[in-house]
This record gives C-alpha cells, sequence and structure tokens, in this order.
C-alpha cells in the first residue's frame, strides 16, 4: 500500500506523521460529493461501480475520513 499523506489530525485514520491507516481510501468527483458511502465501512468495498473523471485535483473529494469519537 502506497504511504498517503493528509493533514484531517481529526479523522479516525489519521496517524503519527500525517499517514492514513485506512484499509482503503475513497476518492469521488465532487458531482458525487454528497454520495451516501457509510464510512464506518472503509476497508469494505464502496458501492460505486461508476466512473467519471476530474480535471483538476479540486474536484475531487475523500469519502473515507471519518471522524475521530
Amino acid at each position: 500500500m502506497p504511504d498517503v499523506k493528509c493533514s484531517v489530525a481529526n479523522c479516525s485514520y489519521w496517524s503519527e506523521g500525517n499517514n492514513c491507516v485506512a484499509d482503503l481510501i475513497m476518492i469521488e468527483v465532487d458531482k458525487h460529493a454528497n454520495a451516501k458511502f457509510n464510512e464506518e465501512f472503509a476497508g469494505e468495498s464502496f458501492d460505486s461501480d461508476h466512473k467519471d473523471a476530474a480535471h483538476k485535483s479540486r474536484e475531487t473529494c475523500c469519502h473515507t475520513f471519518k471522524p475521530k469519537k
């Protein structure tokens, strides 16, 4: 698994050194930003069979985020 750096320190998958420790990271284009993916199961498959194109990084968002309790 590649190193994934993240600056969202209040995410459950954030670890020392800004590394993400999620088993799976779900990234979506903004037009699907409000999709109801369940972040509780980031290690499981996400229900997302569609494919889209993003032309710039700002057109994307990460659905893996789950706030720390």
